[in-house]
């Protein structure tokens, strides 16, 4: 097994609730502390242990609510204290990556931060690891680099990345240009994508010098630079770290990182890419999830350490968290999730309107089920 990187850093963004799955994953129990794939583990746990032997376990930091620093802590008991940034509030990624840069350029002025998403599924280490050492040798040529997935299918769930021309990076065989980034597609142009194979999934990992990071969020959105400097400089001094927080982080900005920093890059031809040849899924949604469990197979995924179900000619996914006996005959792609205080039953085809349910249930004032 290769050495740690000794100039690299990962950094986790974990936040976002993962509406659409919806009662399964919540404000206060989101997508990344759940057990998606029968691993054992949650999905921040599993990012964990996947970064680790990149940069080391003191060198993983973490940026994640409040309301959720006992259980990241709790999944994550080798993680330093100084290495957990607290939002005080949702502010997108832009604020959260751009947060962890300013405070780590700061502690080492020459580091190179990766952020990789705490709630993605990521199969073929090794194949990833190859992968972020590549980038990581494209960052130290002062790019901007991200890692696309190869499709595996004409999906219109993601976006995508136009690969470019290669480029000449020592340890770096595969480092291309990124031409330009492609929202969600619809389902004939994925197709022409998927034909084409300069297309890549926009898994949204990147990987670059911290202080270049800053330096393009200077460029592009300079409020948002001026406010996360601000909070970098107060973060190592305990006394002046709230204050700061409370008066400065809920004027930040709310815009993805995708906008603020990659796409302005890719146009000034600072962004590049490496493919990455893993299996990989955002889990966006139950659809995703109940494929991704039944391996692509037309059968029942069944989540749920008491599962008690009895299926008749039946395929979907059943995640449960009660004793209670689902029976299900004869019914195609249903996904049925079942809480103590919710009940969900939909199909693969609808799951993305999962959302939809969750912000009716804002308008309507229950917030106990959220």
């Amino acid at each position: 097994m290769a050495d740690p990187i000794a100039d690299f850093y990962s950094v986790i963004p974990a936040g976002g609730i993962g509406s659409r799955l919806w009662p399964l994953s919540r404000a206060d129990a989101p997508k990344f502390l759940h057990d998606l794939t029968g691993s054992g583990q949650t999905l921040l746990r599993d990012t964990w242990d996947r970064l680790a032997p990149l940069s080391g376990e003191g060198r993983i930091a973490v940026v994640t609510g409040r309301a959720h620093r006992a259980a990241v802590e709790r999944e994550l008991p080798g993680i330093p204290d100084p290495n957990v940034f607290l939002e005080s509030e949702p502010r997108d990624s832009a604020a959260a990556i751009g947060l962890a840069a300013a405070i780590l350029v700061r502690r080492e002025p020459d580091v190179i931060i990766g952020s990789f998403a705490a709630d993605h599924v990521i199969r073929g280490t090794r194949t990833f690891e190859f992968a972020v050492r590549q980038a990581v040798a494209v960052a130290r040529d002062g790019y901007i680099c991200t890692i696309g997935i190869q499709p595996s299918e004409p999906s219109v769930g993601f976006g995508y990345i136009k690969k470019g021309a290669e480029l000449e990076v020592d340890a770096a065989p595969e480092a291309a240009t990124v031409e330009r980034f492609v929202e969600k597609p619809d389902l004939d142009t994925a197709r022409a994508y998927f034909a084409d194979r300069s297309f890549l999934w926009n898994a949204g990992m990147f990987i670059c010098r911290a202080d270049v990071l800053l330096e393009e969020l200077a460029r592009n959105e300079p409020e948002l630079h001026a406010g996360l400097i601000e909070l970098a400089e107060a973060w190592d001094d305990r006394d002046r770290r709230g204050p700061v927080v409370d008066r400065v982080w809920p004027t930040l900005k709310k815009i993805a990182i995708d906008y603020a920093v990659a796409e302005p890059a890719a146009e000034r031809g600072r962004l590049a890419v490496i493919p990455g040849h893993f299996d990989w899924d955002d889990v966006g949604d139950f659809a995703s999830l109940a494929k991704l469990n039944s391996h692509g197979r037309n059968e029942l995924a069944i989540l749920g350490e008491n599962a008690r179900v009895l299926a008749d000619a039946s395929s979907g996914i059943v995640v449960t968290q009660t004793a209670r006996i689902i029976s299900l005959i004869g019914v195609q792609d249903i996904v049925v999730v079942d809480t103590p205080d919710a009940l969900l039953v939909t199909t693969s085809e609808h799951a993305q309107r999962v959302k939809g349910v969750v912000d009716a249930l804002k308008l309507t004032g229950r917030g106990d089920v959220l």
